[in-house]
């Protein structure tokens, strides 16, 4: 499957994110969006040669908080911050008092007398407020909650318009859990003019509020949202399938039950044959492999997961300059 590079657009406002928090993409305009992403896409295509800013964060600090452990969020965090000349300082839960008697406000509050960024992983997503309004004036980046995930979405929308050239007009199904993932996915498509629909078990769909305010988005870039109770139904004709881990953190007692709610979406050669014939398929990993997505998919010609993987250092990249940088 050939991979297509993403066209920068040169004639995009220059604007400034310096000091803004990203804690979701819904305070993120389009053109906000597509900055990010041209600035990543330039990162990406200038990683073998010297930059021309030499190392524009040197002297930056940024704190990187995991209440919820991850590889992909802490290896891309820690080596995009130190490339653009930065360091790091890795605080897990164990290491510090986030909402163990001290209040997380409180934890914002010291940190940003330390640090000029954080970004922080966990499980609230009341919590990254909290610590979004502690640590003012210094900006916050949400590396996950359990509301969202918007710089796992970031790395998506550069890996689909790698493949796809372009982002509006395309559909893309996501099978599975109506997650943090899937939360994001739907800002994020609407924003830039993607069709969506979630293929998910009753009971099981995204957050209601993010799906009306999603709606509202799609009306202004002209794109559809569905939320449909059939994978089958939903991959018909479909450019891009997306899927996550049926058992998130936290939902481990769960486990036997979720496996066999969501056994009818997994995503697998059957799903594939409904799709269209340059289908590229999406997982924003850890995959558990058998469940949600098997071996011959994730490791097929139509699987650009590992190519996600690699773009989320790029956007990280993007973000951490474009939050810092005048």
């Amino acid at each position: 499957m050939k991979k297509l590079s993403i066209p920068i657009n040169l004639t995009v406002i220059i604007m400034s994110l310096k000091g803004r928090n990203f804690l979701s993409l819904q305070e993120y305009t389009p053109e906000d969006i597509r900055l990010i992403l041209n600035k990543a896409c330039e990162f990406k295509s200038n990683k073998k040669k010297e930059s021309n800013d030499g190392f524009p964060l040197a002297g930056k600090k940024l704190c990187l908080i995991f209440q919820k452990p991850s590889t992909r969020t802490l290896v891309s965090f820690d080596i995009a911050m130190k490339e653009l000349g930065g360091y790091t300082v890795i605080l897990h839960s164990r290491d510090i008092q986030l909402g163990r008697g001290e209040t997380i406000y409180d934890t914002g509050k010291v940190l940003s007398r330390y640090c000029d960024i954080i970004m922080a992983r966990v499980y609230l997503h009341d919590d990254l407020i909290q610590l979004a309004k502690g640590s003012f004036p210094i900006p916050v980046i949400n590396g996950l909650s359990d509301l969202l995930h918007p710089c796992q979405i970031l790395a998506d929308l550069m890996t689909i318009e790698e493949y796809k050239k372009e982002l509006k007009n395309l559909n893309l199904v996501y099978v599975g859990d109506g997650n943090n993932v899937a939360n994001s996915l739907l800002i994020g498509c609407s924003k830039m003019g993607i069709n969506i629909t979630i293929a998910c078990p009753k009971n099981y769909e995204p957050n209601d509020i993010i799906i009306n305010t999603s709606k509202q988005f799609a009306k202004k870039s002209n794109c559809e949202i569905k939320i449909m109770h059939s994978a089958q139904e939903a991959v018909k004709g479909s450019d891009i399938i997306y899927t996550d881990t049926w058992v998130s953190m936290g939902q481990e007692k769960e486990k036997q039950f979720r496996e066999k709610i969501f056994r009818p979406f997994q995503v697998n050669t059957q799903i594939l044959k409904l799709a269209q014939p340059d289908v590229i398929v999406m997982h924003c990993l850890p995959a558990h492999r058998g469940y949600e997505i098997t071996d011959d998919v994730i490791d097929g010609p139509r699987s650009v997961v590992f190519d996600q993987a690699e773009n989320r250092l790029y956007v990280q990249k993007a973000l951490l300059y474009l939050l810092l940088k005048d």
